[in-house]
C-alpha cells in the first residue's frame, strides 16, 4: 500500500546536493590556490623583511676608578647601580647573513661617585639613561630548533641628570659601541609574525662625568645587558 506522506522526489535530485557540494569545495581550492601563486609586490616583500622587538633588559655596570683630574692624587671610582630597562629594536633583514638594526634603550639609575679623600666625600646623581645605536646582525642557520643572532655597531648613549635627584649636573653624551648575541624563534613556526627572543649585549663607553673635571677620569665602563622580549615580524 503506498505511503501517503511519502513525496516524490524529482529524479536526480538525490545527486545534486553532492554535485554542488564538490562544485563548491573546487572553487574555495582554487581560488586558495590562486592567492597563494598571487606574487608580492615589491612593497610587501620589503615590509616582510622588517621585524619590531620590545624587550626588557637588566642594566649591569662594571665599576672603573682613576685619578680626577681636578686633583690628581686623588682617587675617584665610579659605581653605577642595577636595574632593569627598556630595549626596542627594528630589524630590517635582507638575507640570513645580512642585516641591519636599530636600537633604542631607556632606564634610569644612579652613578655613585666615591672620592679617595678623607673624609671621604660621595655624590650620588640619579640619571635617566638613553641609547641609540645603528648595527649590523646576521643570522646563522638554526641550532637545536631555534634561530641564533649575532651582530655589533655603534651609536651614542645620553646622560640626563633628574631634577630632584640628579645634582643639578648637567646633560651629556657619549659616543658608544656595542656587540650582542642570541637566539629568536617564532612561536608557531616560520608562518607566524609574532616570536621571542632571548639576548645578551654589551656597551663599551667612556663613564659619564657630566663635563665637570673633578668627575673626569676618562675610564671606559661596560654596560651588560641580558634582554628578554617578544618580536613582530611585518
Amino acid at each position: 500500500m503506498p505511503n501517503p506522506f511519502r513525496r516524490s522526489v524529482p529524479a536526480g535530485t538525490s545527486l545534486l546536493v553532492p554535485a554542488l557540494l564538490f562544485c563548491l569545495l573546487s572553487l574555495t581550492a582554487a581560488q586558495a590556490i590562486g592567492q597563494e601563486a598571487t606574487p608580492l609586490s615589491p612593497f610587501q616583500k620589503q615590509l616582510n623583511r622588517f621585524d619590531l622587538a620590545v624587550s626588557a633588559a637588566g642594566i649591569l655596570s662594571t665599576s672603573v676608578s682613576g685619578n680626577e683630574q681636578l686633583h690628581p692624587a686623588t682617587m675617584l671610582a665610579i659605581s653605577p647601580s642595577s636595574t632593569v630597562g627598556e630595549l626596542i629594536t627594528l630589524r630590517y633583514v635582507a638575507k640570513p647573513l645580512v642585516g641591519f638594526e636599530f636600537n633604542f634603550g631607556n632606564s634610569r639609575y644612579t652613578q655613585n661617585y666615591k672620592f679617595s679623600t678623607t673624609p671621604a666625600p660621595l655624590l650620588s646623581a640619579q640619571t635617566g639613561v638613553r641609547e641609540m645605536t645603528l648595527g649590523y646582525v646576521a643570522h646563522t642557520p638554526k641550532l637545536f630548533g631555534v634561530q641564533p643572532y649575532l651582530g655589533a655597531g655603534g651609536g651614542t648613549i645620553s646622560f640626563k641628570p633628574t631634577p630632584n635627584g640628579g645634582e643639578g649636573l648637567p646633560f651629556q653624551y657619549r659616543a658608544a659601541y656595542y656587540y650582542n648575541l642570541g637566539v629568536e624563534d617564532t612561536f608557531t613556526g616560520s608562518a607566524s609574525h609574532l616570536g621571542v627572543r632571548v639576548g645578551f649585549r654589551q656597551l663599551i663607553y667612556l663613564a659619564p662625568d657630566f663635563q665637570q673635571n673633578y668627575l673626569t677620569i676618562t675610564r671606559r665602563t661596560v654596560t651588560s645587558e641580558p634582554t628578554f622580549g617578544f618580536f613582530l615580524r611585518f
